[in-house]
């Protein structure tokens, strides 16, 4: 009985080929994907993963996707694809791109900076006319403008 008082109510179990599964796990197709391709809901594919069976045709056509995109990678970078070389030399064999911005001073210590101004070296005379000048442009009431 699948959910009600009469023999065969209820909504019909859906069927899902677990070769067909398989295939489209190796393809990497997503839970979405495979919702979609046999007609059923996300929520669906999700309570099925729960039986070891469905489970493990989800995970064995994925691992079978793996190990295709591997050998192809493989391939290229032995027919001197640079770009595939260089993926697999930093995902399989750790690589990785190094740079270094470490901006520090003396010691490891924090970059000095100078931008005091040394009014000590003004004359008397010149001294006088910064003042000037600064009290000018400070404003009236000695606001900024």
């Amino acid at each position: 009985m699948r959910g009600g008082k009469r023999e065969g109510a209820g909504r019909k179990s859906a069927n899902l080929d677990q070769k067909e599964l398989e295939t489209l796990c190796a393809l990497q197709c997503t839970d979405e994907d495979v919702a979609a391709f046999f007609g059923v809901t996300v929520r669906t594919i999700e309570r099925r993963r729960k039986k070891p069976a469905f489970a493990a045709a989800m995970e064995r056509g994925r691992g079978i996707g793996r190990v295709s995109v591997r050998r192809s990678l493989f391939a290229q970078a032995a027919n001197g694809n640079t770009a595939a070389a260089i993926f697999l030399a930093k995902n399989l064999l750790g690589y990785r791109d190094v740079r270094s911005n470490q901006l520090s001073g003396p010691d490891g210590g924090p970059i000095p900076i100078h931008n005091a101004l040394d009014l000590a070296r003004l004359s008397t005379l010149e001294f006088e006319q910064l003042q000037a000048l600064m009290e000018k442009a400070e404003g009236p009431h000695g606001e900024n403008q």
